[in-house]
């Protein structure tokens, strides 16, 4: 009886206890709310010895002020608080390091299970800062140390992800690393981080994926060593594209092979021009067009004439001028592709084809002569078209664009000047 006794007071000493220090935990993180509120360098100063608190809770809410307050004292502690065990602590400060540098990025929502962090990472993967950001170095490092190795695969993930957003070149033999994990999840993030950071020298430690078994890693190895011209990744692609899983990977593949055409595969893009798939036909037009080929100009051309779904046919527009046609004539395929700038659903890309297409003298020449009469969104398309292929030439034009009454344009103009200048200075 007095044992029995005994331990339900010791339960109870055990019970207060915790709750006592729930109570104390939760007047922290109502002190850190509230100190975060001032949103200062002293908040930051005040907010950072919570990095060590005992309390998972406490360090959560102090690394999320420190992020959301967001100056360039923020860096440090969150860097630190990387290192830390939780999980959680480290996906947040991932997600406040980047969000410094890209203002109002989002990686995924973060849950617990138990006492491990789940994140739900959204669908899309295309965030990447300006050329013109620069990036702290030890923030890079310290992202890929992360992904090569944090508390969770989850943790590792957000990393990876983060080192492709800030384009961080600083993290490759880290990224390197990453790729020999078996969660697909890490694997996913880590390709694609690879194909944004865009060092050729990475393509072959991609290509041993293009066969892999999760669909999601498979085509973004097989998108990444076509953007990264890995030639020698093309038999495997041509096996792919020939004996597909999905197709999905049929698509990727054909696409991959299109960006780094040869005349051997000639045959391989004509009879893909009949295929019942749209992106299938828009793959074989592109790699036509980047063949070159004088005599596939009347086929192209008809294809165009006669194609009446939007992707294939603005394939087909790009083939028609890489092939010479660059008139800006009501129909013609550059008007065409201008045209499309106006377009919600597909302006991404015509942006794409045109920036392509903008390397050569007269299509640069047609487009900036295009400039005083475009419509806004034709205006904000081609700033951000001759900032990626532009050159010294295009400056008076974007220069005369920043000075636009409408805020939109001048402002993309002005950003697009930035990006120029780093790309030609």
């Amino acid at each position: 009886m007095f044992r029995y006794t005994f331990a339900l007071l010791m339960a109870a000493c055990i019970a207060a206890s915790a709750a006592e220090l729930s109570r104390e935990a939760r007047d922290r993180i109502r002190y850190a709310r509230q100190v975060a509120k001032a949103g200062n360098s002293q908040s930051i100063s005040e907010l950072a010895p919570y990095l060590d608190d005992s309390s998972v809770e406490v360090r959560l809410e102090a690394v999320q002020a420190i992020a959301q307050i967001g100056t360039q004292y923020s860096l440090d502690p969150l860097v630190r608080a990387t290192r830390d065990n939780d999980p959680g602590v480290q996906m947040r400060a991932v997600e406040g390091l980047v969000n410094f540098y890209l203002p109002g990025y989002t990686q995924g929502r973060f849950e617990r299970v138990g006492n491990a962090i789940k994140g739900r990472f959204t669908d899309t993967n295309d965030q990447v800062i300006p050329p013109y950001v620069g990036v702290r170095e030890d923030v890079i490092k310290t992202l890929g140390v992360l992904a090569r190795g944090g508390s969770s695969m989850e943790s590792r993930a957000a990393a990876a992800r983060a080192t492709g957003v800030l384009r961080g070149r600083a993290a490759l033999p880290d990224l390197l690393e990453a790729l020999r994990s078996k969660d697909d999840t890490v694997l996913y993030e880590t390709i694609v981080a690879l194909q944004k950071i865009n060092d050729p020298s990475v393509a072959p430690r991609v290509s041993v994926y293009v066969r892999d078994l999760n669909d999601r890693v498979q085509i973004a190895a097989l998108e990444t060593v076509g953007l990264l011209r890995y030639e020698v990744a093309i038999p495997d692609l041509e096996k792919v594209y020939k004996e597909p899983r999905t197709d999905r990977a049929r698509r990727a593949a054909l696409t991959s092979i299109a960006m780094m055409p040869e005349e051997r595969n000639r045959g391989l893009f004509t009879a893909a021009l009949a295929d019942r798939d749209d992106m299938v036909r828009t793959a074989a037009a592109e790699g036509l067009g980047r063949l070159k080929q004088a005599s596939d100009l009347d086929m192209l051309e008809r294809a165009f004439n006669e194609e009446r779904r939007m992707a294939p046919r603005l394939a087909f527009a790009f083939a028609v001028v890489k092939l010479g046609r660059t008139e800006l004539t009501e129909f013609s395929p550059l008007q065409y592709l201008v045209n499309t700038l106006n377009s919600r659903s597909y302006h991404g890309t015509a942006e794409g084809y045109l920036s392509e297409l903008a390397r050569q003298a007269m299509v640069h020449e047609q487009l900036c002569s295009v400039l005083p009469q475009a419509t806004r969104d034709e205006k904000i398309g081609l700033a951000r078209v001759l900032a990626a292929s532009g050159d010294a030439r295009t400056r008076p034009h974007l220069e005369k664009l920043s000075r636009e009454t409408d805020p939109q344009v001048a402002e993309e103009a002005l950003r697009a000047l930035r990006v120029l200048r780093v790309r030609t200075e």
